[in-house]
Order: C-alpha cells, then sequence, then structure tokens
C-alpha cells in the first residue's frame, strides 16, 4: 500500500496532533522528519503521510470549518 504526503508543517507537534485526530477516526497516518531539529524550542519540519486510499477522507478531517454565512451579508 501506498503512502502519499498530506501536508508538511514546520513543527512536528502539530504532525504529531493531527496525527492523533486522525487515529481517533481509524485512519493510519505516519510522520516523516524532514530536517534537523533547530535551536530554541522551535521543532523541526515534518510530514504526514496517510494510505493514499485514505487521502479524501484525511483532507475532509483536516480542513478547516465552513461558516455558514460567508458572504458576510447580514439576514433579514
Amino acid at each position: 500500500m501506498s503512502w502519499i504526503t498530506l501536508l508538511t508543517t514546520s513543527t512536528r507537534w502539530e504532525a504529531e496532533l493531527k496525527q492523533q485526530l486522525l487515529a481517533a477516526h481509524n485512519i493510519p497516518a505516519r510522520i516523516i522528519d524532514l530536517g534537523m531539529v533547530s535551536y530554541f524550542g522551535a521543532g523541526s519540519p515534518a510530514a504526514l503521510q496517510v494510505h493514499s486510499q485514505d487521502k479524501w477522507t484525511a483532507l475532509l478531517l483536516l480542513s478547516p470549518l465552513e461558516e455558514e454565512n460567508s458572504t458576510g451579508a447580514e439576514d433579514t
């Protein structure tokens, strides 16, 4: 089964948080370190990968919520 990169982030903790969210929905995910740990606790870049068959489900789970009133107009 092939893995695809769903997202990259500059901090590993963010990738770990999203991995836990996916695990709660039984979607297997893994984290790949993309570089060395930087100084001053800034974290290290990482990539979050999922199986190709879970790509769209994972993207929907990790996407921001849409607002109901996206035009900004008030209901009267």
